[in-house]
């Protein structure tokens, strides 16, 4: 249950408490039956080998009976169009008895659905007034993201990088270079992004596809990266720049477009103690074809 709805079942409890002849709160509001989707809002992964996406609606009680409820779409809140997009596997669920929960089952469409797709609809339960609790509603949108196999062969080959850091310290001025990326020989979901802000520095990127709503990426500690002359012109400590994943945010990739973007934090030391942080930078990756690396080759000297 979100912490949304358990803070509106304190707020209620001390409500009800002030009522005069109110000894216990938890034994008075035992007897209060609500029931809700357990997300007021909420995005859902459509996968090819998935075939149903389920949507939690939470009781605050048990019961000793079964308890059947409506499940309504409302078009007017909704852009994804139902059996294009998307079709409820019934309009009805049933908390069984001794239970406080059940699914409401839907099918994406993986095939009608673009990996750029921004799609929606909201469902709305049938039932009792009574049954709704108070400020949150009986209703809940859905935003349906296609999540695509992932592939690591995809994220390798010919890529463009572009990068904050390019942009701030290169001495051409470029933000962008054309890099090839090869998968790591023993390590897991790994890649290696050759001469990835210089030439003669490779680095290391990790994949983590366990969850497809939280598909991250990450660089390990300490990786060179480059000399500091070719970028500053001086040296402040071993003459070496470090890269590691930055802390201030999380890095993703996108199986469906073959991309990245990765947060990374840029610093020097010297005889092992840090000398201080270059900054937190922000890049992208996007890996393309051969035909269009030699064309940006060919035309436009990358």
């Amino acid at each position: 249950m979100s912490k949304h709805i358990i803070n509106t079942i304190i707020l209620l409890c001390a409500v009800i408490c002030i009522v005069p002849g109110c000894k216990e709160s938890y034994t008075e509001y035992s007897d209060a039956e609500y029931v809700m989707f357990a997300d007021s809002i909420r995005t859902y992964p459509v996968q090819k080998d998935v075939e149903y996406i389920r949507i939690p609606v939470v009781s605050t009680v048990k019961c000793s009976y079964d308890r059947t409820f409506g499940v309504e779409i409302i078009d007017k809140e909704s852009n994804a169009i139902e059996t294009l997009h998307y079709r409820l596997a019934s309009n009805t669920i049933t908390i069984p008895a001794g239970e406080n929960r059940a699914d409401v089952l839907v099918h994406g469409y993986y095939d009608n659905i673009g990996a750029t797709d921004s799609l929606g609809f909201t469902l709305s339960l049938v039932m009792p007034d009574q049954l709704e609790m108070p400020m949150y509603g009986r209703k809940t949108s859905v935003v349906l993201m296609k999540s695509c196999p992932f592939d690591i062969n995809g994220f390798t080959g010919w890529c463009v990088l572009s990068s904050t850091f390019l942009q701030a310290y290169n001495p051409y001025g470029s933000y962008q270079r054309l890099i090839r990326t090869s998968l790591h020989p023993t390590k897991e979901n790994t890649i290696i992004c050759h001469n990835w802000m210089l030439n003669g520095y490779d680095v290391t990127l990790t994949f983590h596809p366990e969850d497809p709503m939280s598909p991250l990426v990450t660089m390990d500690e300490g990786q060179i990266m480059s000399d500091e002359g070719s970028f500053f012109g001086q040296t402040h400590g071993d003459d070496r720049i470090l890269v590691r994943s930055s802390r201030l945010a999380d890095s993703y990739f996108y199986p469906c477009g073959n991309y990245l973007y990765i947060w990374t934090e840029m610093y020097v030391k010297n005889l092992g103690e840090t000398v201080g942080t270059v900054g937190h930078f922000y890049n992208v990756m996007e890996w393309i074809s051969d035909e269009e690396a030699e064309r940006l080759q060919r035309e436009e000297g990358m």
